[in-house]
């Protein structure tokens, strides 16, 4: 097996969804696509006909995010047409999928360079659109009805962790704000952001430079006003939860040496991934039991990881991984730059986000050597990659 690294992530600004939304006007592949040249344009050193692989996840395939939108985004982004390119679907962990799908086909051998990422255009595209579930999924009592409706199985995970109440949930919310917007402000969030030309009926071409979603300065006092959409008196709210969001994200992995021979940068090493099922219901625990499986097949455990991008699908689900591993609320070492709950979580791309943050602090930090991404899945499952720093140093006291 050959080393494979992550060379570079980027993404577009997150959008909000709907008719107001900085995309609504904006084709799903085109937000791809420009995610794609970037990576491009950045990487001159890259020819285009060394990329073996492009691999492009979205959650609801039809329309302008269908048609197997891997290979025709690297078309319409300018790779040479030898250059293949496959779709793939895993819910909120699509890109994820995309990069532990190729990253298995360099560490085999079958590619050496591949770009994989996500699209997620829910302002025309809402989760579920044009799906028939089998009757018999509830009928025959596989899952209880609640599975299919993302909010709810957030509310039961409140019910099987009473201990994370609502006042934590929004504290861990009001945090991921404040840690958000002081990354924007300290330019930790930025360089890896890729302008986006946008066009409204009424006022015409924009061009969409940062995430629309943030709320800085929101206040757990705020957040304890707002309403419970999916149970009365409940805990999860459109403050403690990601939002309804537009967005793509592309990433380089290649084989180390031959990103060595290219000059390309190698930002992590992969150290191993792993995907587990849960109860449906439930979803937001999968985290866990796909953080522990990967650790027994790696040797590791939770005092190695010196840094953690968990996605804040709901905050609720975020506290039961640090509860499980017994890690505070507040641990420097988690979502250090915010996360989901502030600026977006457009599902299918937000694997790319976590890693492309991930390999940004490690260049920051050669006291730590291994990394985390996690998150939860869609119907009861979840993701989970361990990262190594390239530029660890071996340092006293580093993880």
């Amino acid at each position: 097996m050959r080393n494979v690294v992550f060379v570079e992530g980027v993404r577009t600004p997150f959008g909000k969804a709907g008719d107001k939304g900085m995309y609504a006007g904006t084709r799903a592949d085109d937000l791809v696509v420009n995610a794609i040249r970037e990576l491009l344009r950045r990487h001159p050193e890259l020819p285009p006909e060394r990329v073996d692989e492009v691999a492009i996840a979205a959650t609801t395939q039809i329309g302008d995010q269908g048609l197997t939108i891997g290979r025709t985004a690297a078309l319409l982004a300018g790779l040479p047409k030898s250059v293949p390119g496959f779709a793939i679907d895993r819910m909120c962990a699509g890109a994820m999928t995309a990069v532990t799908t190729t990253a298995s086909g360099i560490g085999f051998g079958a590619y050496d360079i591949a770009i994989a990422g996500g699209v997620e255009h829910m302002g025309r595209h809402p989760m579920g659109e044009g799906v028939d579930p089998n009757p018999r999924i509830v009928a025959d009592k596989l899952v209880d009805p609640t599975a299919l409706v993302m909010g709810q199985t957030a509310e039961n995970l409140h019910d099987r962790f009473p201990e994370i109440t609502k006042e934590r949930t929004d504290a861990f919310a009001a945090r991921s704000q404040e840690r958000y917007a002081e990354a924007v402000k300290t330019g930790k969030i930025g360089p890896e952001l890729v302008p986006v030309a946008t066009r409204d009926k009424e006022l015409g071409w924009g061009l969409a430079t940062e995430d629309e979603p943030p709320r800085p300065g929101t206040t757990v006092e705020q957040l304890a006003k707002l309403k419970t959409p999916f149970r009365p008196h409940g805990r999860i709210t459109a403050g403690n939860a990601a939002g309804l969001n537009d967005g793509a994200t592309a990433a380089i992995l290649a084989d180390e040496d031959t990103a060595r021979e290219l000059g390309l940068p190698i930002g992590m090493r992969l150290v191993g991934y792993s995907f587990a099922g849960v109860e449906p219901e439930v979803m937001g625990i999968g985290p866990v039991p796909a953080t522990e499986k990967l650790f027994q097949r790696t040797g590791l455990s939770i005092e190695d990881i010196g840094l953690f991008e968990i996605n804040e699908a709901f905050a609720v689900q975020v506290l039961a991984f640090l509860d499980h591993f017994g890690i505070a609320d507040d641990d420097p070492r988690v979502n250090q730059w915010g996360g989901a709950i502030a600026c977006g979580h457009p599902l299918a791309s937000s694997g790319v986000r976590l890693m492309t943050q991930l390999a940004r602090q490690f260049a920051e930090r050669p006291d730590v050597r291994y990394g985390l991404t996690t998150m939860c899945i869609g119907i009861g499952m979840g993701g989970t990659v361990i990262w190594e720093n390239p530029a660890y140093n071996g340092s006293e006291g580093a993880k």
